[in-house]
């Protein structure tokens, strides 16, 4: 795979951001600036040697509580056997694990993998149960040749890093087909996680007087999810197999409501993604 970019080789790097380590000086007031802390981003090819214990855990986060439905470490090794589509992103260096990770598998072409496989059918069994997702329960289960999309990132990574994760994820694949290499989807399916705000169930006798606002509104993990999704042919979420295992209370942090986090899935079609990800980059970055 020659014509694929080595971004090692490269130096490519995502420059330095500004980031809040909430760090202040004793006595100061609430109105004085935080101290902060520049940060340099780097972009890396999968290594197998090196990114199977940060990609799996990326993995988890990203199916949340149902990631315990699936065998992560063969799912991860899946990830890392095709080392030049889709990247890390990293902080330290090459040898350290990913902050974030980006990849598209080949959903016909990995079918029969059991590291996908159970994947594949708790997606189509999901978006079954959605109409608004029926278009991925059709592809799904008619075994066509769709790029199934993992991105994931730690909490509180800057939203900047996406742009250039799909950007570099676009010209992979165009180089990929180039070389007669099966990536030539006719749709991108994105596998992501919103959530939504819920009210605390510490005091039951509070619960008995208070419903939960199941039609609150949604919160995005991933800014982009919002942008990508004008250009889909069906998007739309779902709840976790194993919801019960998630406390809500146990994710809220100094406020009075917690959060309830729900699967989401963007289907774009391929002739469009480009659009998408350029949009997105629009949004994140407007200024370059």
């Amino acid at each position: 795979m020659g014509k694929k970019r080595s971004r090692e080789q490269d130096g490519l790097s995502g420059g330095a951001v500004d980031k809040s380590v909430g760090k202040m000086d004793e006595g100061s007031s609430d109105e004085e600036d935080f101290d902060m802390v520049d940060v340099d981003f780097e972009w890396f090819n999968y290594d197998p040697e090196v990114d199977f214990h940060g990609v799996k855990s990326l993995l988890r986060q990203l199916f949340d509580v149902d990631a315990t439905l699936f065998n992560m470490s063969t799912l991860a090794d899946l990830v890392l056997s095709q080392p030049t589509i889709g990247s890390t992103v990293k902080v330290d260096g090459k040898n350290t694990d990913a902050y974030a990770m980006l990849t598209a598998l080949n959903t016909a072409v990995h079918n029969d993998s059991e590291s996908l496989r159970g994947v594949l059918e708790y997606l189509a069994n999901k978006a079954s149960n959605n109409s608004a997702l029926a278009p991925v329960a059709e592809l799904l289960n008619a075994g066509k040749q769709i790029g199934l999309v993992f991105s994931e990132r730690f909490i509180n990574m800057p939203s900047e890093i996406a742009p250039p994760l799909f950007s570099m994820l676009i010209d992979e694949i165009e180089a990929a087909v180039e070389d007669k290499e099966p990536y030539e989807f006719s749709h991108y399916l994105i596998v992501s996680r919103t959530y939504i705000e819920v009210e605390s169930t510490l005091n039951v006798e509070e619960r008995k007087r208070k419903k939960a606002k199941e039609d609150a509104s949604i919160f995005y993990f991933h800014p982009e999810d919002e942008v990508l999704q004008k250009y889909a042919v069906a998007f739309g979420g779902f709840p976790y197999t194993k919801e019960g295992d998630a406390v809500a209370d146990s994710k809220r942090a100094f406020q009075e409501m917690g959060i309830k986090a729900q699967g989401h899935m963007i289907l774009i079609e391929a002739s469009k993604f480009k659009e998408a990800v350029k949009a997105v980059h629009d949004y994140i970055n407007p200024s370059q």
